[in-house]
């Protein structure tokens, strides 16, 4: 059973209404208790088959005002590229090093980037990096020669999104300390970046639900034709 302060930020909520992105956002940042700054999370359920490989939706995005958390980078990369790596403000790097210290269970980092003359030796770490979704990947921009721009856009506030099993796709658009017009902002950068990535197989309505929701609050329905 929910506790008390959750009941308490529920009251604020029509469970039948569907809201604008403003009034969904200050919604969300009023019903906030927790003695945290707690994340705003976004929950958008698709009109794809995850089932069909060409149905997969993942990619990442830039949000304009950042998520609020700056993530630890961890590059695997050698000589000039580990150099690069240090200038662009990446936390840790590394090459055998690295990882092995991963394969004695150190894990003080949040995001894994890899040139791609350094795959061979990190896919060793495919089991272990790959069940905590850190795997560094393509689609991800995340194995690159281009290790400036990639520790640079992941500080910036880059975030990757991927389907789930039941069709939905889930990410953090900021902190609810944020100003709702950044929050809104992040929302829609968030959106457009999936409309971008509708695959050219899935049928009828794409944007079939969004929600906005606190770490520990109750969720919001967004109103989709805004974004259609």
């Amino acid at each position: 059973m929910p506790g008390k302060r959750y009941q308490e930020a529920e009251k604020l909520f029509d469970k039948e209404a569907v809201y604008e992105p403003q009034q969904a956002i200050e919604l969300v940042k009023q019903a906030s208790k927790a003695k945290f700054d707690e994340t705003v999370e976004v929950a958008v359920r698709l009109g794809v088959d995850p089932k069909k490989q060409d149905q997969n939706v993942r990619g990442v995005v830039v949000l304009p005002h950042g998520t609020g958390k700056t993530k630890r980078v961890l590059v695997f990369a050698k000589g000039d590229k580990a150099k690069e790596a240090e200038a662009a403000g990446a936390d840790f790097v590394g090459d055998q090093d690295m990882i092995n210290r991963i394969q004695q269970g150190w894990f003080d980092f949040d995001v894994c980037v890899a040139t791609p003359d350094m795959m061979s030796e990190v896919g060793k770490l495919g089991r272990i990096l790959g069940g905590k979704g850190l795997m560094p990947n393509p689609k991800a921009g995340t194995v690159t020669f281009d290790v400036t721009k990639a520790v640079q856009e992941i500080k910036a506030g880059k975030i990757e999104y991927r389907l789930d099993r039941a069709g939905q796709i889930h990410a953090p658009i900021g902190k609810v300390s944020f100003d709702s017009e950044k929050l809104i902002e992040n929302l829609k950068a968030l959106v457009e970046a999936l409309n971008r990535a509708k695959p050219a197989s899935a049928k009828g309505v794409y944007l079939k639900n969004i929600s906005v929701s606190s770490t520990m609050g109750p969720g919001a329905r967004v109103n989709t034709q805004v974004y259609r």
